[in-house]
C-alpha cells in the first residue's frame, strides 16, 4: 500500500489551463499507481481549460461547486459527485462559470513512455 497525505500534495502546471490550481494527489511516484495519475483542480470563478484535446481519456469527478464541460457538441454542468469520462482525442473545453470555487477530481492515464 502506498498512502500519500494530503499534505504531501504538489502543486503541477497544465497546460492550456487558467484560473486553476492542481495538486497532483497520487501518480508520478515510485511507489504509486502504475497505469494513472490523479490530481486535485481547484478552479477559481472563470476558470477553465481549452479546447484542446489529448491522446488518453480522462475522467472528471465535481467534488463541490460546478463545471461546464464541452465535449463532443454537447455542453453539461457537472455538479457535486457528478462526474464524465472525456475519450482520447476528443476536443473539450472546461469552464467555472460560478462565483464559487470548483473542485474536481481528475483521472488521467500517464501519457506513452511515462511512469513512476
Amino acid at each position: 500500500m502506498f498512502v500519500k497525505r494530503f499534505e504531501e500534495a504538489r502543486p503541477y502546471d497544465a497546460p492550456n489551463h487558467r484560473g486553476v490550481v492542481g495538486l497532483r494527489l497520487q501518480g508520478f511516484e515510485d511507489r504509486g499507481p502504475r497505469n494513472q495519475w490523479v490530481g486535485l483542480s481547484q478552479f477559481l470563478p472563470g476558470g477553465g481549460a481549452g479546447p484542446d484535446s489529448t491522446p488518453f481519456e480522462k475522467v472528471y469527478v465535481v467534488f463541490e461547486g460546478h463545471m461546464t464541460v464541452i465535449a463532443g457538441g454537447e455542453e453539461v454542468v457537472l455538479g457535486p459527485l457528478d462526474s464524465c469520462t472525456i475519450p482520447a482525442g476528443e476536443i473539450r473545453e472546461i469552464e467555472n462559470r460560478t462565483n464559487h470555487i470548483c473542485k474536481m477530481l481528475v483521472v488521467i492515464p500517464y501519457p506513452s513512455g511515462a511512469s513512476t
